[in-house]
Protein backbone atom coordinates (compact mmCIF):
# COMPACT_ATOMS: atom_id res chain seq x y z
CA UNK A 1 0.00 0.00 0.00
CA UNK A 2 2.02 3.08 0.93
CA UNK A 3 5.42 3.30 2.65
CA UNK A 4 6.71 3.58 6.18
CA UNK A 5 6.04 7.09 7.70
CA UNK A 6 10.23 7.63 8.43
CA UNK A 7 10.32 7.40 4.47
CA UNK A 8 8.19 10.79 4.23
CA UNK A 9 8.34 12.37 7.90
CA UNK A 10 8.61 15.95 7.83
CA UNK A 11 8.30 19.05 10.17
CA UNK A 12 4.67 20.65 10.05
CA UNK A 13 5.06 24.16 7.95
CA UNK A 14 5.49 27.27 9.54
CA UNK A 15 3.25 30.58 9.71
CA UNK A 16 3.25 32.55 6.45
CA UNK A 17 5.23 34.93 6.47
CA UNK A 18 3.99 38.41 8.11
CA UNK A 19 4.07 40.59 4.45
CA UNK A 20 1.22 38.03 3.56
CA UNK A 21 -0.22 37.34 6.66
CA UNK A 22 -3.95 39.13 6.92
CA UNK A 23 -5.66 36.75 8.83
CA UNK A 24 -7.95 38.31 11.95
CA UNK A 25 -6.29 39.34 14.98
CA UNK A 26 -9.63 38.74 17.00
CA UNK A 27 -8.21 41.06 19.46
CA UNK A 28 -12.28 43.09 19.10
CA UNK A 29 -14.48 42.12 21.77
CA UNK A 30 -17.29 39.80 20.33
CA UNK A 31 -17.39 37.63 16.87
CA UNK A 32 -18.10 38.74 13.63
CA UNK A 33 -18.64 36.51 11.29
CA UNK A 34 -17.75 38.57 8.34
CA UNK A 35 -13.93 39.76 9.88
CA UNK A 36 -13.06 36.45 12.23
CA UNK A 37 -14.31 33.82 9.41
CA UNK A 38 -12.28 35.75 6.36
CA UNK A 39 -10.03 33.25 4.62
CA UNK A 40 -9.26 29.75 5.50
CA UNK A 41 -11.18 27.47 8.03
CA UNK A 42 -9.87 23.58 8.45
CA UNK A 43 -11.73 21.15 8.28
CA UNK A 44 -10.40 19.30 10.85
CA UNK A 45 -9.88 15.20 10.72
CA UNK A 46 -10.79 13.22 13.27
CA UNK A 47 -7.66 10.98 14.43
CA UNK A 48 -7.99 7.51 15.80
CA UNK A 49 -5.82 5.84 17.80
CA UNK A 50 -4.50 2.64 16.43
CA UNK A 51 -7.34 0.69 18.76
CA UNK A 52 -10.03 2.88 17.44
CA UNK A 53 -10.43 5.54 20.51
CA UNK A 54 -10.69 8.78 19.73
CA UNK A 55 -6.98 10.59 19.60
CA UNK A 56 -6.93 13.73 21.51
CA UNK A 57 -3.02 14.73 21.71
CA UNK A 58 -3.39 13.96 17.52
CA UNK A 59 -6.34 16.59 17.29
CA UNK A 60 -4.64 19.25 19.34
CA UNK A 61 -1.53 19.01 17.30
CA UNK A 62 -4.00 19.33 14.00
CA UNK A 63 -5.22 22.80 15.76
CA UNK A 64 -2.00 23.86 16.79
CA UNK A 65 -0.64 23.05 12.93
CA UNK A 66 -4.05 24.91 11.42
CA UNK A 67 -3.59 27.72 13.80
CA UNK A 68 0.49 27.99 12.34
CA UNK A 69 -1.15 28.17 9.12
CA UNK A 70 -2.48 30.89 8.98
CA UNK A 71 -5.99 29.89 9.19
CA UNK A 72 -8.51 31.89 10.39
CA UNK A 73 -11.21 29.03 12.02
CA UNK A 74 -11.23 25.05 12.57
CA UNK A 75 -14.10 23.34 11.78
CA UNK A 76 -14.32 20.59 14.13
CA UNK A 77 -16.76 17.05 13.58
CA UNK A 78 -18.11 17.85 10.57
CA UNK A 79 -18.05 15.39 7.42
CA UNK A 80 -14.28 15.68 6.46
CA UNK A 81 -13.94 14.48 10.58
CA UNK A 82 -16.39 11.19 10.05
CA UNK A 83 -19.21 12.65 12.07
CA UNK A 84 -21.60 9.59 11.33
CA UNK A 85 -19.20 7.54 12.49
CA UNK A 86 -18.74 9.30 16.44
CA UNK A 87 -20.88 9.28 19.46
CA UNK A 88 -22.02 12.31 21.46
CA UNK A 89 -19.32 11.81 24.12
CA UNK A 90 -16.91 12.08 21.51
CA UNK A 91 -18.32 15.20 19.84
CA UNK A 92 -17.95 16.32 23.25
CA UNK A 93 -14.52 15.46 24.05
CA UNK A 94 -13.42 16.87 20.44
CA UNK A 95 -15.10 20.60 21.23
CA UNK A 96 -13.34 20.22 24.78
CA UNK A 97 -9.55 19.65 23.14
CA UNK A 98 -10.23 22.14 20.03
CA UNK A 99 -10.92 24.72 22.91
CA UNK A 100 -8.04 24.24 24.78
CA UNK A 101 -5.68 23.96 21.82
CA UNK A 102 -7.06 26.93 19.74
CA UNK A 103 -5.37 30.43 20.38
CA UNK A 104 -7.60 33.30 21.27
CA UNK A 105 -7.54 34.20 17.01
CA UNK A 106 -8.56 30.81 15.68
CA UNK A 107 -12.05 31.03 16.09
CA UNK A 108 -14.24 27.36 16.25
CA UNK A 109 -17.43 26.37 13.86
CA UNK A 110 -18.96 23.38 15.52
CA UNK A 111 -21.12 20.58 13.50
CA UNK A 112 -24.32 19.72 14.98
CA UNK A 113 -25.26 18.11 11.77
CA UNK A 114 -28.01 14.75 12.89
CA UNK A 115 -30.51 13.23 11.32
CA UNK A 116 -33.15 14.95 14.13
CA UNK A 117 -33.50 18.44 14.51
CA UNK A 118 -33.83 17.82 18.51
CA UNK A 119 -30.40 16.42 19.02
CA UNK A 120 -28.86 18.99 16.38
CA UNK A 121 -30.05 21.61 18.84
CA UNK A 122 -28.84 19.60 21.92
CA UNK A 123 -25.60 19.56 20.45
CA UNK A 124 -25.81 23.10 19.59
CA UNK A 125 -26.09 23.93 23.47
CA UNK A 126 -23.27 21.88 24.11
CA UNK A 127 -21.15 23.56 21.33
CA UNK A 128 -22.09 26.95 22.77
CA UNK A 129 -21.25 25.81 26.46
CA UNK A 130 -17.83 24.36 25.13
CA UNK A 131 -17.02 28.09 23.85
CA UNK A 132 -17.59 27.44 20.09
CA UNK A 133 -18.16 30.96 17.85
CA UNK A 134 -20.48 29.18 15.26
CA UNK A 135 -22.37 25.59 15.32
CA UNK A 136 -22.82 24.18 11.28
CA UNK A 137 -25.31 22.55 10.71
CA UNK A 138 -26.48 20.74 7.42
CA UNK A 139 -30.46 20.20 7.80
CA UNK A 140 -31.63 16.44 7.28
CA UNK A 141 -33.50 15.60 4.01
CA UNK A 142 -36.94 16.84 3.07
CA UNK A 143 -37.47 19.58 5.58
CA UNK A 144 -39.90 22.68 3.96
CA UNK A 145 -39.12 26.00 4.59
CA UNK A 146 -41.24 26.40 7.72
CA UNK A 147 -39.13 23.34 9.37
CA UNK A 148 -35.95 25.28 8.15
CA UNK A 149 -37.07 28.43 10.22
CA UNK A 150 -38.35 26.38 13.32
CA UNK A 151 -34.97 24.52 13.16
CA UNK A 152 -33.04 27.73 12.86
CA UNK A 153 -35.08 29.52 15.56
CA UNK A 154 -33.77 27.13 17.95
CA UNK A 155 -30.34 26.88 16.77
CA UNK A 156 -30.03 30.27 16.29
CA UNK A 157 -30.77 30.45 20.58
CA UNK A 158 -27.68 29.11 21.28
CA UNK A 159 -25.01 30.36 18.22
CA UNK A 160 -24.84 32.19 15.14
CA UNK A 161 -25.50 29.59 12.69
CA UNK A 162 -23.48 28.50 9.08
CA UNK A 163 -25.75 26.50 7.20
CA UNK A 164 -24.20 23.39 4.71
CA UNK A 165 -25.83 23.38 1.99
CA UNK A 166 -24.45 20.15 0.79
CA UNK A 167 -25.48 18.29 -2.21
CA UNK A 168 -23.07 15.87 -3.98
CA UNK A 169 -24.63 15.52 -7.16
CA UNK A 170 -27.11 18.69 -7.40
CA UNK A 171 -28.23 22.66 -6.99
CA UNK A 172 -28.92 22.00 -3.01
CA UNK A 173 -31.17 24.70 -1.30
CA UNK A 174 -33.23 27.68 -3.38
CA UNK A 175 -31.54 30.71 -3.09
CA UNK A 176 -34.44 32.75 -2.53
CA UNK A 177 -35.41 31.01 0.12
CA UNK A 178 -32.11 31.65 1.67
CA UNK A 179 -32.93 34.89 1.35
CA UNK A 180 -36.11 34.83 3.11
CA UNK A 181 -34.50 32.65 6.11
CA UNK A 182 -31.43 35.22 6.33
CA UNK A 183 -34.45 37.89 6.84
CA UNK A 184 -36.21 36.72 9.46
CA UNK A 185 -33.26 34.66 11.33
CA UNK A 186 -30.53 37.12 12.19
CA UNK A 187 -28.67 34.31 13.70
CA UNK A 188 -28.41 32.75 10.56
CA UNK A 189 -24.79 34.93 9.08
CA UNK A 190 -23.35 32.09 7.03
CA UNK A 191 -23.89 29.27 4.39
CA UNK A 192 -21.23 26.88 3.06
CA UNK A 193 -21.99 26.06 -0.31
CA UNK A 194 -21.04 22.92 -1.44
CA UNK A 195 -23.41 21.83 -4.61
CA UNK A 196 -22.56 21.06 -8.20
CA UNK A 197 -21.67 23.45 -10.19
CA UNK A 198 -20.72 25.46 -6.78
CA UNK A 199 -19.52 28.52 -9.06
CA UNK A 200 -23.20 29.73 -10.47
CA UNK A 201 -24.63 28.73 -6.62
CA UNK A 202 -22.47 31.34 -5.34
CA UNK A 203 -23.63 33.99 -7.26
CA UNK A 204 -27.23 33.05 -7.08
CA UNK A 205 -26.48 33.41 -2.96
CA UNK A 206 -25.36 36.57 -3.21
CA UNK A 207 -27.73 37.72 -5.50
CA UNK A 208 -30.45 36.51 -3.35
CA UNK A 209 -28.89 37.49 0.07
CA UNK A 210 -26.80 40.47 -1.07
CA UNK A 211 -23.79 40.82 1.22
CA UNK A 212 -25.84 39.74 4.71
CA UNK A 213 -24.47 36.27 4.81
CA UNK A 214 -20.80 35.05 5.18
CA UNK A 215 -20.08 32.57 2.21
CA UNK A 216 -17.58 29.96 1.59
CA UNK A 217 -16.74 27.01 -0.69
CA UNK A 218 -15.71 23.65 0.38
CA UNK A 219 -15.73 20.10 -1.34
CA UNK A 220 -15.28 22.42 -5.01
CA UNK A 221 -11.73 23.10 -3.84
CA UNK A 222 -10.62 22.75 -7.29
CA UNK A 223 -12.94 25.84 -8.85
CA UNK A 224 -11.53 27.95 -5.85
CA UNK A 225 -10.16 30.17 -8.46
CA UNK A 226 -14.04 30.83 -9.56
CA UNK A 227 -15.01 31.16 -5.72
CA UNK A 228 -12.56 33.86 -5.18
CA UNK A 229 -13.22 35.78 -8.35
CA UNK A 230 -16.92 35.62 -7.06
CA UNK A 231 -15.56 37.28 -3.53
CA UNK A 232 -16.44 34.18 -1.17
CA UNK A 233 -15.36 35.32 2.29
CA UNK A 234 -13.82 31.81 3.01
CA UNK A 235 -12.77 28.35 2.03
CA UNK A 236 -12.84 25.16 4.16
CA UNK A 237 -10.82 22.93 3.03
CA UNK A 238 -8.77 20.05 5.19
CA UNK A 239 -5.29 19.76 3.37
CA UNK A 240 -2.03 22.01 2.27
CA UNK A 241 -3.62 24.78 4.78
CA UNK A 242 -0.75 27.14 4.26
CA UNK A 243 -0.67 26.65 0.56
CA UNK A 244 -4.55 27.50 0.46
CA UNK A 245 -4.12 30.88 2.98
CA UNK A 246 -1.17 32.10 0.47
CA UNK A 247 -3.24 31.62 -2.47
CA UNK A 248 -6.76 33.36 -0.26
CA UNK A 249 -3.87 36.45 0.29
CA UNK A 250 -2.98 36.36 -2.66
CA UNK A 251 -5.59 37.34 -4.68
CA UNK A 252 -7.44 39.01 -2.52
CA UNK A 253 -4.18 41.47 -2.43
CA UNK A 254 -4.19 42.12 -6.34
CA UNK A 255 -1.65 39.47 -7.02
CA UNK A 256 -3.91 37.09 -8.75
CA UNK A 257 -1.56 35.65 -11.27
CA UNK A 258 0.76 34.79 -8.60
CA UNK A 259 -2.22 33.42 -6.97
CA UNK A 260 -3.18 31.38 -9.89
CA UNK A 261 0.00 29.94 -10.56
CA UNK A 262 0.14 28.68 -7.00
CA UNK A 263 -2.88 27.28 -7.49
CA UNK A 264 -1.99 25.02 -10.34
CA UNK A 265 1.31 24.03 -8.89
CA UNK A 266 -1.45 22.31 -6.22
CA UNK A 267 -3.87 21.23 -8.26
CA UNK A 268 -2.82 17.22 -9.48
CA UNK A 269 -2.91 17.04 -5.08
CA UNK A 270 -6.01 18.32 -5.15
CA UNK A 271 -7.92 16.24 -8.02
CA UNK A 272 -6.74 13.33 -6.23
CA UNK A 273 -8.10 13.65 -2.37
CA UNK A 274 -11.48 15.15 -4.34
CA UNK A 275 -12.15 12.14 -6.33
CA UNK A 276 -14.50 11.26 -3.36
CA UNK A 277 -14.82 12.55 0.22
CA UNK A 278 -13.55 8.97 1.91
CA UNK A 279 -10.46 9.60 -0.48
CA UNK A 280 -9.83 12.55 0.51
CA UNK A 281 -10.66 11.20 4.19
CA UNK A 282 -7.92 8.64 3.23
CA UNK A 283 -5.04 10.40 2.20
CA UNK A 284 -4.91 13.45 3.97
CA UNK A 285 -4.86 11.36 7.36
CA UNK A 286 -1.68 9.91 5.61
CA UNK A 287 -0.35 13.42 5.12
CA UNK A 288 -0.66 13.84 8.52
CA UNK A 289 0.30 10.71 9.84
CA UNK A 290 3.63 11.16 7.56
CA UNK A 291 3.89 14.86 9.09
CA UNK A 292 4.20 13.49 12.40
CA UNK A 293 0.86 14.72 13.82
CA UNK A 294 -1.31 12.38 13.95
CA UNK A 295 0.01 8.96 15.36
CA UNK A 296 -2.12 6.86 12.53
CA UNK A 297 -4.47 7.07 9.82
CA UNK A 298 -7.46 4.95 10.68
CA UNK A 299 -10.71 5.92 9.41
CA UNK A 300 -13.56 4.25 10.70
CA UNK A 301 -16.09 2.57 8.51
CA UNK A 302 -17.37 2.87 5.73
CA UNK A 303 -14.47 4.70 4.55
CA UNK A 304 -12.54 1.95 2.64
CA UNK A 305 -8.68 1.64 2.89
CA UNK A 306 -7.00 2.28 -0.50
CA UNK A 307 -6.12 0.05 -3.03
CA UNK A 308 -2.81 -0.31 -4.23
CA UNK A 309 -2.24 1.92 -6.95
CA UNK A 310 -4.22 4.61 -4.76
CA UNK A 311 -1.63 4.04 -2.11
CA UNK A 312 1.59 4.33 -4.59
CA UNK A 313 0.00 7.19 -5.66
CA UNK A 314 -1.00 8.77 -2.32
CA UNK A 315 2.69 8.32 -1.55
CA UNK A 316 3.95 10.11 -4.05
CA UNK A 317 1.50 13.48 -3.80
CA UNK A 318 2.21 13.55 0.00
CA UNK A 319 5.84 14.16 -0.53
CA UNK A 320 4.42 16.87 -3.01
CA UNK A 321 1.96 18.03 -0.59
CA UNK A 322 4.06 17.97 2.55
CA UNK A 323 7.22 19.81 0.63
CA UNK A 324 4.65 22.45 -0.89
CA UNK A 325 3.36 23.40 2.65
CA UNK A 326 6.83 24.02 4.00
CA UNK A 327 8.14 25.67 1.28
CA UNK A 328 5.12 28.16 1.79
Amino acid sequence: MVPPASSLLSEPASSPSSDDDEGPSHEAEGFDVKRDLRGIIASLHTPFTADDALDETSLARSVEQSARAGCCGVLVAAVAGEVGSLIPEERRRMLKVVREAAPERLRIVAGVSTADVANSIRLAEEAARAGADMVLWQPPPGLDENALAQALGSLGAQRPVMLQDLDWSGSGLDPAMLGRLAERFPALQAVKIETVPAGPKYSAVQAACGDRLHLSGGWAAMQMMDGLARGLDAFVPSGILPVYVRIFHLFFKGRQAEARDLFERALPIIAFSNQHIHISIRFWKYVRLMQGIFSSDGARPPIPPLDAVQGQEAARLAKRAIAMENEV
